[in-house]
């Protein structure tokens, strides 16, 4: 099993920036890319960012291109996301995800493992 924690959500201004951190515990060595998606009220889940170890490099999902960067260090069980520029309509709550997939990383059914969610909120 893996446990995943977010970290750093909260309430920000339009134009604003926040830095999500999402730490893995647990047979990490069994996880190979991390993820995170957000939810907000009366939506489906969808894709924000993810990150490969090794060769796999990172990817985004187009709403969020060139504002948001993910992050993170394998060796110490960590990813980042962080978010600049931040828009009203990025207010979700935010889960991090970890799995083994090489293809597809955009799809949530990908990913194996799931935190708890952080809350980003951001006023106009």
């Amino acid at each position: 099993q893996v446990q995943l924690v977010e970290s750093g959500g909260g309430l920000v201004q339009a134009g604003g920036s926040l830095r999500l951190s999402c730490a893995a515990s647990g047979r990490t060595s069994s996880t190979y890319t991390m993820g995170w998606f957000r939810q907000a009220p009366g939506k489906e889940r969808e894709f924000v960012a993810t990150i490969t170890w090794g060769a796999g490099g990172t990817y985004y999902a187009d709403s969020v291109k060139g504002r948001f960067t993910i992050s993170g260090s394998n060796a110490k069980n960590t990813v980042y996301l962080q978010m600049n520029s931040l828009k009203p309509e990025d207010t979700a709550v935010y889960y991090c995800a970890a799995g083994m997939a090489l293809r597809d990383r955009w799809a949530a059914a990908k990913y194996d493992y799931w935190g708890q969610g952080t809350q980003v909120t951001v006023s106009s």
